[in-house]
């Protein structure tokens, strides 16, 4: 019994200690912070593109992006903050 309760609190040490937030569905070798462009800059050239977006969230080291695209179309897109280019995603 006492070798299961170590070995329980050894699991969730290790679930804490990791990324859980990331979907997966993109990853961005996107280095320090420091060297990323603002959103308001990645917003700003989607709205120059015809896009309304609804909310931007880090990701994977991505800026993950929800909006509606120039189409109408609802997207959940993916770019890399430092290049703001967008950054293919895998499937689900």
């Amino acid at each position: 019994m006492k070798n299961r309760i170590q070995f329980v609190l050894a699991a969730m040490a290790i679930a804490a200690s990791t990324n859980v937030s990331a979907t997966g569905l993109a990853t961005c070798d996107s280095g320090h912070k420091s060297g990323w462009q603002s959103i308001e800059k990645l917003e700003k050239q989607l709205s120059e593109r015809g896009w309304t977006v609804r909310r931007v969230k880090e990701d994977g080291g991505c800026y993950e992006v929800y909006a509606i695209d120039d189409k109408g179309q609802r997207v959940e897109a993916y770019f890399h903050p430092v290049t703001l280019a967008p950054v293919p995603t895998k499937s689900r």
